[in-house]
């Protein structure tokens, strides 16, 4: 059955929230929609635009918020997740962040480009612009084109500013191609949990960054968009004054690694809220100190810090896997659960965990108020 099938009768029953099957995926509604209109607020402020990354949530819904809120439109990290936006509805001002380099892929590229509004799509290499250009002028489309520019991690963009400036004339040399701007995505700065380290790393790239516009700019290519920073650096990307807009995506869930880190610098809260969990059910409670949660592996993202307990548990309340389907939960001297007892978790890395799931079930206190697809799950090609 899907999760229309168990939970749709359930939606707008006071406390429906305790009827959920679990593990389940669920998002307050309230603080989802405070930290999309924080973020928004911000990037006005600022003069920014905001052009979020939908790799984190997947959700043509919350793009739409995003939008409504003046957002220019989604950042998506694979043409499938595009694909999946713009099948839901959300078609203007994609923007695929990774490079589409084979044939198939870019015939789907200069496809999705024909019935969307302002797609554009990262490049690091002139022979991925040349594949681009022959496949767009063999459909008598323009595609346009940003240049990737590699902040260090060696992952994807162009490796110096010649590099770029190369890649430059190759896009300027095609009729079928239009270029519009560069991407600087410091993805490995996000986490950096000290904000004062966190901004002399990004103060360093920056001055990078600039090197690389310089070059293009005196070969005639002054980028007219400047897209990158994420949620960990928003503020720094801000105070640079490089970005015309931000890729900020994890703002809207804030996972525990968010939460780790100081947004602010000020000593301050976070300004943005977790709105994301996993709800979880005991299913076993023989040990005493120690009971058995049905969420293990398949239920969070295994690549950072084991999930916090955020409600249903004695403070102090540790979580650890105990296997696919089991988590132990174990608790302070003492204390102890019953069976069907309701344990809130927090997603330990949002983007992941958000894959392992169908639907949100978003929620306003403990009722239920809407399921919502997760559109992107799995479309990662």
């Amino acid at each position: 059955m899907t999760d229309e099938d168990l939970h749709r009768h359930l939606i707008d029953q006071q406390g429906s929230r305790r009827g959920l099957n679990t593990p389940v995926l669920v998002i307050e509604l309230d603080a989802l929609t405070r930290n999309i209109a924080a973020m928004a607020a911000f990037g006005h402020a600022h003069g920014l635009n905001l052009r979020p990354h939908s790799k984190t949530h997947k959700s043509p819904d919350i793009a739409r918020l995003q939008i409504e809120a003046g957002a220019l439109g989604v950042c998506c990290a694979k043409i499938g997740e595009a694909e999946a936006m713009a099948e839901n509805g959300v078609t203007r001002g994609l923007h695929i962040t990774s490079p589409v380099v084979s044939a198939p892929a870019i015939e789907r590229l200069v496809a999705l480009s024909a019935r969307t509004d302002g797609l554009m799509c990262v490049v690091d290499h002139p022979a991925n612009v040349a594949a681009i250009a022959a496949s767009a002028r063999a459909a008598g489309e323009v595609v346009t084109l940003l240049i990737d520019v590699d902040p260090g991690m060696h992952r994807t963009g162009v490796a110096s500013a010649h590099a770029a400036v190369a890649v430059f004339e190759a896009i300027e040399a095609e009729d079928s191609l239009r270029y519009l701007g560069v991407q600087f995505y410091c993805g490995s700065h996000q986490h950096i949990e000290s904000f004062a380290e966190r901004e002399a790393a990004m103060i360093d790239r920056g001055g990078y960054l600039r090197t690389v516009i310089d070059a293009l700019t005196q070969a005639g290519g002054a980028p007219g968009i400047v897209t990158g920073g994420g949620t960990g650096t928003h503020r720094i990307d801000a105070a640079l004054g490089l970005f015309t807009e931000l890729q900020v995506g994890s703002y809207v869930f804030m996972d525990s690694q968010y939460l780790a880190c100081d947004l602010t610098g000020e000593g301050t809260d976070s300004p943005f809220e977790t709105s994301l969990m996993i709800d979880t059910r005991v299913v076993s409670a023989n040990t005493p100190g120690l009971v058995t949660v049905d969420g293990g592996f398949k239920a969070f993202s295994t690549d950072a810090d084991p999930p916090v307990v955020l409600a249903g548990a004695p403070a102090g309340t540790q979580y650890r896997f105990m296997g696919d389907e089991h988590g132990a939960l174990i608790l302070p001297p003492g204390e102890t659960l019953a069976l069907a007892d309701i344990v809130t978790l927090a997603a330990p890395h949002c983007d992941p965990t958000v894959n392992l799931y169908d639907t949100y079930h978003l929620v306003q206190g403990d009722t239920l108020r809407a399921l919502w697809p997760v559109a992107g799950r799995g479309r990662s090609r």
